[in-house]
């Protein structure tokens, strides 16, 4: 008996390819943590980079469509975390927050898909010209995906290389440069594959060169070192801002705290004190003077509080009041900031010896056209989601002699604003959060990949505290080297060495990578453009 449709027939539709598209975009998806399979990521890049090439894909309206299947794929797989929060905390029905996920995904996937369509529009008959242009226009359309509505640059493709063996490069061409070694890899296999000489040479050249700079380290390691303590206290996110909760949650840090005032530094997590500071001020000097007494700093999250700019004495000499004050998710120091003992503790409000969160997470953080959003959804109005941005660049936080660049939850992902915070005499990274909005999703072991990254990119120990985990101490070649479990209270206590050195990524940052792919990227586009390869269709 014959069947009505062949296989053949089948594969030769242009759904198809798209549904081949949608796989290969999942697929990639497991390079990144918690599955960490770095080969994933190569192998989806390169399926989807063969299906530009495939005889039912010869205008850019189905590139397009390859490239938006592909990137909704990698966000709808990778990004399902997004779905706990929301369906969790944001008070929404399953099918909106369903609804919300798909949206956000396809809105990322239009990334993918700008790359795809220029590729196929600038397509040239030379196999090295296109890999220049496949691989420019990818990382082009990565960075503005970061970059653009204040950017979202989560899952971008160099973070599934975090442990991989090109991982070390990272310290000179930075995330968007891993991106751009796994797209030269990827495209070309794929001509090496069609007998094409001259990939199979480059192939080996690249494959060569990524391996050389990964294991080419300027940082030395020094004997001098910090004993630090992370205080994870595992809070339930339901009891985060429950007023009835703010005590014990405080009192449970604090229990966890004190057999611990032996080490140098201890750190508690974003908001572990889910209190104003102002509400707080005398158990905040208890705690200053408690930490100098045993010449111990601590570092804890707080919601900070600060009188408006320019606002006038008469307004600040009356009670405070929400409208005469500005409200910022906040790490502050308390306790002895110097490296010698000094039991006169340092707090006092509004002391300078904070940091302030400046890149907001939208809806968590802020609500862009608040007056028009926050009426319809509980989702719109979440606890603490009126903050005030701080400045980009702002002081080390300092404790005990130490100085720690900072960021806060979401900040990770930006590695020039972490960049941008680092002094020359920064000698460990900070960050802290609260993963619990995450639940048990892969949420938190991509933002703690992604905090791995910093480390090598910046070349600098990286501690990271959260409520729930992933509390970790990652070394400057962004191996965990300790790490709480998730989920359960505890304290984890290690001593973390001092580096010197620079990184290139530190001295130079991601600009120069970015203007260099630009340029290739006009470069290879004009000669595709001059040489009309591919004759364009109707659906051009």
């Amino acid at each position: 008996m014959r069947l009505p449709v062949t296989l053949s027939a089948l594969c030769g539709r242009f759904f198809m390819l798209a549904l081949l598209a949608f796989v290969s975009g999942i697929i990639t998806h497991f390079g990144f943590a918690p599955y960490e399979q770095q080969w994933a990521s190569l192998a989806g890049l390169f399926s989807c980079f063969a299906l530009l090439h495939h005889p039912k894909t010869p205008s850019t309206k189905q590139a397009l469509i390859i490239g938006l299947s592909f990137g909704f794929g990698l966000f709808i797989a990778g990004l399902r975390w997004v779905h706990v929060s929301l369906d969790n905390y944001g008070g929404l029905p399953i099918v909106v927050t369903l609804l919300l996920l798909v949206l956000l995904a396809l809105y990322l996937a239009l990334y993918p898909a700008l790359a795809c369509y220029v590729f196929t529009r600038f397509k040239h008959k030379s196999p090295l010209i296109n890999v220049m242009l496949f691989t420019s226009a990818w990382v082009v359309s990565e960075y503005l995906r970061g970059v653009v509505l204040t950017g979202f640059p989560w899952l971008s493709l160099g973070y599934s290389q975090t442990q991989g063996i090109f991982s070390g490069a990272a310290a000179t061409v930075g995330v968007l440069g891993l991106t751009g070694i796994i797209c030269l890899l990827a495209s070309l296999s794929f001509y090496s594959l069609t007998g094409h000489i001259k990939s199979v040479i480059l192939l080996c050249i690249v494959s060569s060169l990524g391996y050389i700079c990964a294991n080419q380290s300027t940082i030395i390691t020094q004997d001098e070192s910090v004993n630090v303590a992370l205080v994870q206290g595992n809070i339930k996110q339901s009891a985060k801002w429950d007023a009835q909760a703010m005590w014990p949650t405080i009192t449970r840090y604090m229990d966890l705290t004190r057999e611990h005032f032996d080490s140098d530094v201890i750190i508690w997590p974003e908001a572990a004190m889910p209190a104003v500071e102002g509400w707080v001020r005398d158990y905040l000097k208890l705690m200053d003077s408690s930490a100098s007494f045993n010449d111990s700093a601590i570092i804890t999250g707080i919601i900070g509080r600060a009188p408006k700019k320019n606002i006038s004495p008469q307004a600040l000499s009356k009670p405070p009041s929400p409208h005469n004050h500005d409200y910022y998710n906040a790490i502050m120091t308390l306790g002895n900031a110097t490296n010698k003992r000094d039991i006169s503790g340092i707090y006092q409000p509004e002391h300078t010896n904070r940091y302030y969160k400046h890149q907001l997470l939208p809806i968590g953080e802020f609500v862009p056209f608040e007056s028009l959003l926050r009426p319809l959804a509980p989702l719109f109005n979440l606890p603490m989601s009126s903050f005030t941005r701080g400045d980009a660049v702002q002081p080390n936080l300092v404790a005990r002699g130490f100085k720690f660049a900072p960021a806060i939850c979401y900040e990770i992902v930006f590695g020039e604003l972490l960049r941008a915070n680092m002094k020359p005499d920064t000698q460990f990274l900070l960050t802290i959060s609260n993963d619990a909005w995450f639940g048990q999703s892969i949420g938190p072991h991509q933002h703690m990949q992604i905090a791995q990254m910093r480390a090598i990119e910046l070349g600098r120990p990286l501690i990271r505290v959260t409520n729930t985990g992933i509390s970790a101490i990652v070394d400057t070649t962004g191996k965990i080297v300790h790490q709480l479990p998730q989920f359960e209270e505890g304290v984890l206590r290690a001593n973390i060495h001092v580096v010197t050195g620079d990184t290139f990524f530190y001295r130079y940052g991601q600009m120069p990578w970015v203007i260099l792919f630009s340029v290739v990227l006009l470069f290879s586009a004009l000669l595709g453009y001059r040489q009309r390869a591919i004759p364009l269709t109707s659906a051009d």
